[in-house]
């Protein structure tokens, strides 16, 4: 036994274990469900309101969820070999085993599992009895082997300090808790006894626009965390008010600074001067909803803190708010445009979650970058500050621009309202001006003209196959901004004429409430009329096409498959609860406005492409330089 070290506070020699890896429980604020944080079985209940979990004779726990496990391989290639151990804080008598996974176990076990599946296909189709397939094959999450699996008695805090041989370099460690009698496991937590290797000053930028409600809660709850985090003399926090309305008062760690409405741009690059300015080493942007649990932070300062890599950056996940046990990206990739990674992952799926983890461990595919809703990363290695985009692929050029080694953690993520609610003109308009940008002004990501017609063709095709006209205008002025050069974006740096131009052009595709919920009505083609009405642009080239053709209600998760419209002449389009609708019909004269139109665009950006590349490139350093900024945003008046 050793004493609670939870309200120590960090120090260069830590006097007992220091908790790398608390525990994350469910709770209100953020999400009640059980399975991705702990797997729970007989007798064992969670407790929403106070924590912990209630055990039964015989009840079990495990943390082989994607919230409480521990990845061994991405702590040692980021930290080095340190010291690791597992405390345990309750009262009662348990068997304890401690598992170590590795990669190699892992897929030997999905091949096993494979194996049998064929065989059970095979058995299936010559009608041969099942008896005595399984035999000598494991099941799901037999894979791991056992290091500790003792009984011990818990009354108070109990450290076990581990001692895994020579480490995989994906290796997960995960334990299960069994219980002997009646008791209760109050809390728990990986550590270490080693000391930090610097102390890092943590400064959470959270950019806010007239979102009192959402904003105070977020200073509330990062004010009760940080009364009792051990690092709580190192992280702080300031709320970057865009919208110059939140009605907070600084202190306790918590600064509020009124600011020009730059969006999340400019929003972000004011909490990343004044956390260079007041000598933080660290800075993390986040939203303003705060939707994250708050052992996040803890587990973002500790990889830090032990961090042999001085360019380290904590790249947190996103979690869809309306199926909050799935990822919607662990990360993504740029080319040629967004690639969320592991979307639609479910993280109540061990495999799921254990495949991703080992998938994860060891080095970023090309053309990586993280998401601002959590993005922490070392001021000090900064080369550009953040492209005034005002929003929307700001993250993406700035990871992008900039040289950071990327790490994902577990139980490291965000959850956010989905994207497919927010999808309008306007996003169609930074989405492709941003994407543009990316390959003009980075010559990393320069794929000549060639490598730009696919992706533009493709923007073209998702709105005039779905009959998004509104949307199409929002792409030829997209690319028509782009023409005007990166002095454009320093001149509009406010976006405040493209947001009435955009809003002045979005006429059908407004959301409208539903009164009642409309059945939804999708069917697929076969494939050589869809290729013939590909080749029509879905009717648009047929005459008389507006006389014929289905009515179709797409639910949100079909949207953007366009291969399910073909051969409609009316799309109703719902959001992501149902709750509201537009309803899209063909209408050829504005498809052939737009067509021309994007013809035209795209004709320019051809025959000028290289100069038009040349001088993106001219321009980016100094749109990215401490001297636009701060003219733009003028900190010290």
């Amino acid at each position: 036994m050793t004493p609670q070290p939870d309200a120590r506070r960090i120090t260069a020699a830590p006097d007992g274990p220091v908790l790398i890896q608390p525990a994350i429980w469910p709770e209100h604020d953020v999400s009640t469900l059980v399975l991705p944080y702990v797997t729970l079985t007989g007798g064992a209940m969670l407790s929403l309101s106070h924590g912990g979990v209630d055990f039964l004779t015989g009840g079990m726990l495990r943390t082989d969820t994607y919230f409480n496990l521990f990845n061994l391989g991405k702590w040692t290639r980021a930290c080095g070999e340190t010291s690791i151990g597992l405390q345990l804080r309750g009262q009662g008598r348990f068997q304890l085993t401690v598992f170590k996974a590795t990669q190699n176990q892992f897929l030997t076990q999905q091949r096993m599992l494979l194996d049998r599946e064929l065989k059970v296909k095979q058995r299936q189709k010559a009608k041969l009895p099942q008896a005595r397939l399984d035999d000598g094959l494991v099941s799901r999450g037999d894979f791991a082997e056992r290091i500790f699996s003792e009984t011990v008695t818990l009354d108070g805090v109990f450290d076990l300090p581990l001692q895994p041989e020579a480490r995989d370099p994906r290796t997960i460690l995960f334990f299960a808790l069994t219980a002997l009698d009646e008791g209760r496991l109050d809390d728990f937590a990986w550590t270490t006894t080693a000391a930090p290797r610097q102390l890092p000053e943590l400064v959470l930028s959270v950019t806010t626009f007239r979102r009192e409600a959402a904003v105070s809660a977020t200073i509330t709850r990062f004010r009760a965390f940080r009364a009792t985090a051990p690092m709580r003399d190192h992280i702080r926090m300031l709320i970057v008010d865009n919208g110059q309305s939140v009605d907070a008062a600084s202190g306790d760690g918590v600064t509020v600074i009124p600011n020009a409405n730059l969006g999340g741009a400019g929003g972000f690059t004011r909490g990343l001067l004044e956390t260079q300015k007041t000598g933080g080493s660290h800075c993390l942007f986040m939203d303003d909803d705060a939707s994250i649990h708050m052992g996040a932070i803890t587990r973002t300062w500790m990889i830090l803190a032990y961090s042999q890599d001085p360019r380290l950056a904590v790249v947190g996940a996103m979690m869809d708010a309306d199926h909050r046990w799935k990822i919607w990206e662990n990360g993504a990739t740029f080319d040629r445009g967004c690639h969320p990674l592991y979307f639609g992952a479910d993280m109540r799926d061990p495999d799921v979650v254990f495949g991703m983890e080992f998938d994860t461990t060891i080095g970023k595919p090309k053309g990586f970058y993280g998401g601002w809703w959590y993005f922490a990363f070392p001021v000090t290695q900064l080369e550009y500050l953040p492209f005034p985009f005002f929003v929307r692929g700001d993250d993406v050029s700035f990871s992008l621009a900039n040289d950071f080694t990327f790490v994902t953690l577990p139980g490291v993520a965000s959850i956010q309202e989905s994207f497919v609610s927010k999808a309008s003109p306007t996003t169609w308009y930074l989405d492709l001006r941003s994407h543009l940008a990316h390959h003009l002004s980075l010559p990393a990501k320069d794929v000549g003209w060639l490598g730009l017609r696919r992706m533009l063709l493709g923007f073209y095709l998702r709105t005039v196959l779905r009959f998004h006209y509104d949307s199409l205008s929002a792409v030829n002025l997209a690319i028509e901004d782009i023409l005007r050069g990166p002095q454009f974006f320093a001149d509009h740096a406010d976006m405040a004429q493209r947001r009435g131009d955009l809003k002045a052009m979005t006429t059908t595709e407004v959301w409208e409430p539903l009164d009642r919920t409309k059945p939804e009505r999708i069917g697929r083609l076969p494939r050589p009329l869809r290729a013939l009405l590909l080749l029509t642009l879905n009717g648009h080239l047929l005459p008389f096409a507006n006389l014929r053709g289905s009515k179709l209600v797409m639910p949100p998760e079909s949207r953007e498959d366009f291969r399910l419209m073909y051969g409609a002449r009316q799309i109703t389009f719902l959001n992501a609860d149902r709750s509201a609708a537009y309803t899209l019909r063909r209408d050829r004269k504005r498809f052939a406005t737009e067509t021309w139109r994007f013809i035209k665009n795209v004709y320019r950006l051809a025959r000028d492409y290289r100069q038009i590349r040349d001088t993106w490139q001219a321009g980016y350093p100094e749109l990215t330089s401490r001297a636009f900024w701060d003219d733009k945003l003028k900190p010290g008046e």
